[in-house]
């Protein structure tokens, strides 16, 4: 299996995944505007799609927000920064990310303590280059780890991967193919 979960920014990202053994994405910086024909586009071509709430354009990041985007689209899963879309995504039924930025240990104190009251599925931690974070977040909460943010390099990848990451998202298109399926 493939541990690294492509984040597009573009339908051109997307097209080369298509034909892939990648069977899902995250998706990033999207307009509104674009939501229904992007994913329709990658659903037909069998992806699952998680859509980052934070970072789609003229749409806020609130639980209306959400619920629409629940009804509408009908994304596998969601991926913010807010523990109260988490909850809701939760009781949706929809897969969920929590995207937490590792820049203290203040900043890890609050993580942990949001991740043990919003519950995601899967954490994301930023930046990626942080096994030793990680680590320390599938021990205290054991939840899955996503690594995400600087990852450039091979290295980088199999260090979060050994550190005990499910997957390593990265926009870098050259690190999608760079890793053999096992």
């Amino acid at each position: 299996m493939v541990k690294i979960l492509p984040a597009v920014r573009s339908m051109k990202d997307f097209e080369k995944l298509i034909g892939s053994d990648y069977k899902e994405c995250v998706v990033l910086d999207i307009h509104i505007g674009h939501l229904e024909s992007h994913l329709t586009t990658m659903k037909q071509h069998g992806f699952e799609v998680y859509l980052h709430l934070d970072l789609i354009k003229g749409l806020s990041a609130d639980v209306a927000s959400l619920e629409f985007i629940h009804q509408r689209f009908k994304p596998t899963g969601i991926i913010t920064t807010r523990g109260r879309l988490i909850k809701k995504a939760n009781s949706l039924g929809l897969k969920t990310v929590l995207r937490i930025f590792v820049i203290d240990s203040s900043a890890i104190e609050k993580s942990i303590e949001l991740v043990r009251q919003s519950e995601p599925d899967l954490i994301e931690i930023l930046p990626g280059v942080v096994p030793k974070v990680i680590h320390l977040f599938t021990r205290e909460v054991g939840a899955e780890v996503i690594a995400g943010g600087l990852i450039e390099t091979q290295a980088e990848v199999e260090n979060a991967l050994a550190a005990g990451a499910k997957y390593v998202t990265t926009s870098n298109k050259d690190l999608w193919f760079s890793r053999q399926a096992p």
